[in-house]
C-alpha cells in the first residue's frame, strides 16, 4: 500500500491564555511534534509584550444577597453576546496578524487578544457567583465551561495577574529564541529546526547526542521562573474552586479529575501491549545500527537515537527498521505532479471527501478568503490551520500548500476542522467547539485514516489498488508516528499533575520527568541528568502552559471513529484498508455527532457517532493487528519491556 508519512496530530487548540470559544475560530495545525521555535503562539504573548494600558474588564455584575436563575441565565446571555463581538473582533485582526506579518499587525492582533482575555477572566471570576444555586442544564453547563475555559487561571491580584502573565511570555519567549551555538561560535548557531533536522537524518550517534544536549541546554534558565509560575497558576485554581491547576484541567471532561485520571490510565493499559512490541523491534534494529555501546539490548532506549528532539515520534527512523519490502509501492507526490493538480484543486479534492458523505460544499467566501500558497510579496505564518471567523459561514484555511502526498493528506485533516466547525454554528457560542479537546483533532485525523489507496482509485489518482505484500509497511509508517506517541502523549500532563499537586517539588523537577518518561515510554536521557537541568522546559507545551493529554485522547479517539465509520459503511475487510469516501449513511452518522458541540458531555457526542459512551482503544487495535503480529514474530527470543 502507499507510504505516506502521517502528519501527527494533536495540534494545539487553544491559545495560551485563551478561552475554549477561540478554538471555535482558529485550530492552528501546531503538532506536538513538530513545533516551530520562531513562531511559537504568539497571541496571548504578543498581548503581554506590547504597549499600551490593558483593556478594561468588562463591570461586574451588581451582587446580590441570593443570585436567582433569571440572574444566572441574564449572566450568561450578556456573557456570550460580549465575547462573540470579542473572538470576532480578534479573529479579524489575528487573521491579518497571520496573513500580513507587521509589527503594527501583530500589536492589533495583541490588543485584541488582550481584550478578549480580561473579558473572559473577569466573567470566569464572575461566575463563581452562581456556584450552589440549582440552575437548568444548560445555563450550568454553560457557566462550568466558561470557568474551565481558562488554561491559565490567573490570580485576581492585579500585580499577580500581571506577573505570571509575564513568566509565561518570557519561557515562550525564551523557547522562540532558543539556539545551540557549538563549540561557543556564535556564527554557527542552530535553532530547533536545524537540530530537529540532525536529529531526523544523521545516523551519526555523536552527532546526534550533541544536537539534543544542544537543544535542552536552552531550558535550565526557565527552572525559577515555572515554580513561581506553579504557585501562581495553583492561586488562581483555588480561587475559581479548584484543588489546583492540574485538577482544573482534568476537571474538563465531564468526570471528576480523579475519574479523568483513571480513565486515561485505562486507556494507556489497552494500547500498551502494541507500544511494548513495537519497541522492542525499535530497540533490536538501533542496536544492529548503532552498536552495544549506544543501544542496549534490553534496557530504555536512548531519547537521542529516535529521530525526534523528544523521542515522541519515529517515523524519521523508519529506514532503520521497516519490514523487506516485498512489492514496489506507488509515490502520490509524484502522481500528483504528473497530474499537474495545482493547490486550489488539491483543496477541492478535499472538499469533495465531504461532500461525497454528504456535507453541503464550502461557501464561496471560502474559496474567496483562504490563502492556499505562500505569497511572493510578503511574509506570513505558513503553518497550516482552520479558521470560523464569525461563528457561522466565514470558513477558512490558511496553508502554505504544496503539492506533496504530506499536504494532500493534511488538507483532508484541515477540511475535517472547517466542516466541524460549520456543523455545529447553531450552537450558542459557548456550545461552539468539539466535543472535548481531543475531539477536533480526533475527527481530521479519522478523516485522514480514510486516505487509503481504495480511496486514491476511487478519486482516478491510482488505477490498481496495491496487494496485501506492501500493508506492513503502510502500518509501520504510521505506527512509528500514532502507536510511538502515544506514551509522549501521556505523560507530560503526568509530570505537570504532579507537579501541580504538589507531590512533586522543585527540587525533584528533572527527577520526576525521566522517571516517567522511562516508566511510560522506554526512553532514557543519551548522558546523565541533574536538578541542574530542566528537561521538561525543552518541550513547547511545557514552556507555554499549553495542555497535552488531548492529544493523547485523539490518538486514541480518531480510531475508535474512524472504526465507527467504517461500520456504518458497510466496511468488513482489514480495517486499514477502509474508506469512508461517498458512503452517506457513514456522513449522516458523523454529522450527528459534530452538530451537538460542546453542548452535551463528550459521552453522549461519541456515543452519537459510534454507539459506544466510553473511550476504547481496541479500535487501535484492530487497525495495526497484521504489524503487531508481524511484530510478534520478530521479537522471538527479544525482552520486550525495559
Amino acid at each position: 500500500m502507499i507510504p505516506f508519512t502521517s502528519k501527527v496530530s494533536g495540534r494545539v487548540l487553544f491559545s495560551i491564555l485563551s478561552v475554549t470559544l477561540i478554538a471555535a475560530f482558529v485550530l492552528p495545525d501546531v503538532a506536538p511534534g513538530q513545533e516551530k521555535a520562531p513562531q511559537p503562539e504568539k497571541a496571548p504573548t504578543a498581548a503581554t509584550k506590547q504597549p499600551g494600558k490593558p483593556a478594561a474588564a468588562p463591570a461586574a455584575v451588581k451582587a446580590a444577597a441570593t443570585p436567582t436563575v433569571a440572574e444566572a441565565r441574564a449572566f450568561v446571555e450578556k456573557v456570550e453576546k460580549r465575547l462573540m463581538e470579542l473572538s470576532i473582533k480578534y479573529g479579524q485582526a489575528d487573521w491579518v496578524s497571520q496573513n500580513f506579518i507587521t509589527e503594527d499587525t501583530e500589536a492589533l492582533s495583541a490588543d485584541a487578544n488582550k481584550e478578549l482575555i480580561a473579558a473572559t477572566t473577569e466573567f470566569a471570576t464572575q461566575a463563581t457567583r452562581f456556584d450552589g444555586l440549582k440552575l437548568p442544564v444548560d445555563v450550568a453547563r454553560k457557566l462550568k465551561l466558561l470557568k474551565l475555559s481558562l488554561t491559565l487561571p490567573a490570580p485576581k491580584n492585579d500585580a499577580e495577574r500581571s506577573e505570571i502573565a509575564n513568566l509565561v511570555a518570557s519561557m515562550q519567549s525564551d523557547y522562540g529564541r532558543g539556539k545551540w551555538c557549538p563549540e561557543g561560535n556564535k556564527e554557527k548557531c542552530l535553532d530547533l529546526g536545524a537540530l530537529s533536522r540532525i536529529l531526523a537524518e544523521s545516523r551519526d550517534a555523536k552527532q546526534l547526542l550533541d544536537a539534543w544536549r544542544g537543544w535542552h541546554a536552552i531550558a535550565p534558565p526557565m527552572r525559577q521562573r515555572y515554580a513561581r509560575f506553579v504557585a501562581l497558576a495553583n492561586k488562581g485554581a483555588r480561587e475559581l474552586g479548584f484543588a489546583d491547576s492540574g485538577a482544573m484541567w482534568r476537571a474538563k471532561y465531564d468526570m471528576t479529575p480523579a475519574e479523568f485520571a483513571k480513565e486515561v490510565d485505562r486507556l494507556w493499559g489497552q494500547v500498551k501491549p502494541l507500544y511494548d512490541a513495537l519497541h522492542a523491534h525499535v530497540r533490536a534494529k538501533l542496536r544492529e545500527k548503532y552498536g552495544a555501546d549506544v543501544a542496549p539490548e534490553n534496557g530504555p532506549i536512548p531519547a537521542h537515537l529516535l529521530g525526534n528532539m523528544w523521542a515522541q515520534q519515529w517515523g524519521n527512523i523508519y529506514p532503520l527498521v521497516a519490514p523487506p519490502e516485498r512489492e514496489k509501492t506507488f509515490d502520490l507526490t509524484e502522481i500528483l505532479k504528473a497530474r499537474k493538480m495545482d493547490e486550489k484543486e488539491m483543496v477541492r479534492t478535499g472538499e469533495r471527501f465531504f461532500t461525497s458523505l454528504g456535507f453541503a460544499p464550502l461557501p464561496k467566501t471560502f474559496w474567496e478568503r483562504s490563502l492556499f500558497t505562500k505569497p511572493r510579496d510578503r511574509d506570513v505564518v505558513c503553518h497550516a490551520s482552520a479558521w470560523s471567523i464569525d461563528f457561522k459561514e466565514d470558513l477558512r484555511l490558511k496553508m502554505c500548500i504544496e503539492v506533496t502526498e504530506e499536504d494532500f493528506n493534511t488538507i483532508h485533516h484541515e477540511l475535517g476542522h472547517n466542516f466541524y466547525q460549520r456543523a455545529y454554528n447553531r450552537q450558542p457560542l459557548l456550545f461552539q467547539d468539539s466535543a472535548n479537546d481531543g475531539f477536533h483533532e480526533a475527527v481530521g485525523d479519522a478523516v485522514a485514516l480514510s486516505i487509503t489507496p481504495e480511496y486514491l482509485k476511487q478519486i482516478g489518482l491510482i488505477e490498481k489498488v496495491p496487494g496485501v505484500e506492501g500493508d506492513l509497511g503502510y502500518l509501520m509508517k504510521i505506527a512509528l508516528d500514532k502507536v510511538a506517541f502515544l506514551p509522549f502523549g501521556l505523560l507530560v500532563d503526568q509530570w505537570r499533575w504532579k507537579v501541580f499537586s504538589g507531590e512533586v517539588k522543585p527540587g525533584d523537577y528533572n527527577k520526576a520527568w525521566w522517571e516517567l518518561r522511562k516508566k511510560y515510554q522506554g526512553v532514557a536521557p543519551p548522558v546523565t541528568r541533574s536538578e541542574a537541568d530542566f528537561d521538561p522546559g525543552a518541550k513547547y507545551h511545557v514552556a507555554a502552559n499549553v495542555p497535552y493529554t488531548r492529544y493523547f485522547l485523539a490518538h486514541i479517539l480518531q480510531f475508535q471513529m474512524f472504526r465507527a465509520m467504517c461500520r456504518e459503511a458497510g466496511f468488513t475487510g482489514p480495517l486499514h484498508r477502509c474508506t469512508i469516501y461517498n458512503n452517506k449513511a457513514a456522513g449522516a452518522k458523523l454529522n450527528k455527532m459534530l452538530e451537538m458541540g460542546l453542548s452535551r458531555p463528550w459521552p453522549e457526542a461519541l456515543e452519537a457517532l459510534t454507539g459506544e459512551k466510553q473511550l476504547d482503544a481496541t479500535a487501535m487495535l484492530d487497525y495495526f493487528a497484521p504489524l503487531k503480529k508481524w511484530l510478534d514474530e520478530q521479537n522471538k527470543g527479544r525482552k520486550t519491556g525495559w
